[in-house]
């Protein structure tokens, strides 16, 4: 089976990883790749947010299957491409994708699928704002209604903050805004594979969003994760596959618009129950780092089945015994500006831990063969262990034998989780 992997970022990179160890797989690429995801695939320079050019790729490489890894590209119609070219795609249509492209639409969706999910106005004017907010009241919830890289949200009691982030995103063509009520919780991740009508659900993860200890500071794409998740239920999975992702699909496919790829599931356990706080068209980056290193079925495979349509035939699912945890390592700057061009050390040094390894994700090689930094989020270290307290334990160490001028990580990812407790309310800043 040829694959190619569509995306540049760690989550690209953990893909890339565990297809390498499909033994089903016999050739894999990606595009445009990174320095790290070329040692492991062939990489080829693409525009992602082409759908012809990415498609025009797939037919040259005469790959069996493409696996688009960010949202944008989907958006955009990447899958809706290579299909027309007759090659399977993972990923959804980018009438499917409008599930993450449009928070609007997607709380239109829950809504004709009675999915849990809380209370929203979408907002044109700052007028529509500030009378949502007054109706909610504090803390505020202020999405972004499009993509925004993992930053378009801000919850805050502040109304003069809520109203400036409101504004920003107005000033966008054709700007809009989703104010919510606010839910309460901790958060949880869940993967859902999908062919359009049958779903298989992956293990729970959690993501810290904020960027600093004690989930502080301002909104990230994700600081690093964790999984399991030892405080949840052992009915929680089920109940999220028959209250939430189940009846999505169903409701995408009604209207003649099957979703088929990954429907991530962004949750709050609020103390009236499961409720969603928003989905996304792929995998979510830190969590798939610590999920996939779990899954000891081939993914290839299973990416496959979900592609074209026989999911339901693929044998169930099956789990290593073990934890892992993510730690992002972040340029000077991040999440505002980050600064790039800065030396990463200690990345042959680091490759040493076999329970231990570095995927990368905002870099580049340039000229004398050093890997400068060329993003915010500069990489992803994973660790894994017989439970969180000894996989996070790696990660650290593998952390600390990194050297990146000016960067910054957080220091207490799945430090609660290994403690025993359950993580407080992150704070519903998921998006």
């Amino acid at each position: 089976m040829k694959l190619l992997v569509i995306g540049s970022g760690a989550r690209e990179h953990a893909l890339v990883r565990a297809l390498a160890d499909d033994p089903a797989v016999t050739q894999l690429s990606a595009a445009p790749g990174n320095p790290g995801i070329a040692a492991l695939a062939d990489c080829y320079p693409v525009q992602v947010l082409d759908p012809t050019d990415v498609a025009a790729l797939a037919v040259r490489l005469e790959v069996d299957l493409v696996v688009i890894g960010p949202e944008a590209p989907l958006v955009a119609g990447v899958a809706d491409a290579v299909r027309a070219a007759g090659i399977a795609c993972f990923g959804p249509s980018a009438e499917a994708a409008r599930l993450e492209g449009s928070k609007a639409f997607a709380k239109e969706v829950m809504a004709a699928a009675g999915v849990p999910t809380g209370d929203s106005r979408l907002c044109s004017t700052l007028a529509e704002v500030a009378t949502a907010l007054g109706e909610f009241g504090a803390p505020h919830v202020v999405k972004d209604d499009g993509l925004a890289a993992g930053k378009g949200v801000i919850v805050t009691s502040d109304s003069d903050e809520a109203m400036a982030h409101a504004a920003e995103c107005l000033q966008r063509p054709g700007g809009q805004v989703v104010i919510e009520e606010y839910l309460d919780g901790p958060e949880v991740s869940l993967f859902c594979l999908t062919d359009g009508v049958h779903v298989v659900p992956l293990a729970p993860a959690q993501d810290f969003k904020r960027a600093l200890d004690a989930d502080q500071g301002p909104n990230t794409g994700g600081m690093g994760a964790y999984s399991p998740l030892p405080w949840t239920s052992p009915g929680l999975v089920d109940e999220i596959l028959t209250r939430v992702a189940t009846p999505t699909i169903a409701e995408l496919a009604r209207r003649g618009t099957p979703f088929v790829g990954v429907l991530y599931c962004g949750l709050a356990l609020t103390s009236r129950g499961v409720k969603v706080i928003e989905f996304n068209a792929r995998f979510g980056d830190p969590e798939l780092q610590v999920v996939l290193p779990r899954l000891s079925s081939p993914l290839g495979v299973l990416l496959q089945a979900a592609a074209v349509g026989e999911l339901a035939a693929h044998p169930p699912l099956q789990w290593r015994d073990l934890a892992a945890v993510t730690v992002v390592v972040a340029a000077s700057g991040y999440p505002g500006t980050p600064r790039a061009g800065d030396v990463i050390g200690g990345l042959s040094t680091a490759a040493d831990d076999p329970h231990s390894w570095v995927l990368q994700a905002g870099t580049r090689r340039v000229d004398d063969g050093d890997v400068v930094s060329a993003g915010g989020r500069v990489l992803s270290v994973v660790g894994t262990g017989a439970d969180l307290e000894q996989a996070r334990t790696r990660a650290y160490a593998t952390v600390r034998r990194l050297t990146l001028n000016g960067s910054h990580y957080r220091t207490d990812i799945a430090a609660a989780a290994a403690a025993g407790v359950a993580t407080a309310d992150a704070g519903q800043v998921m998006s």
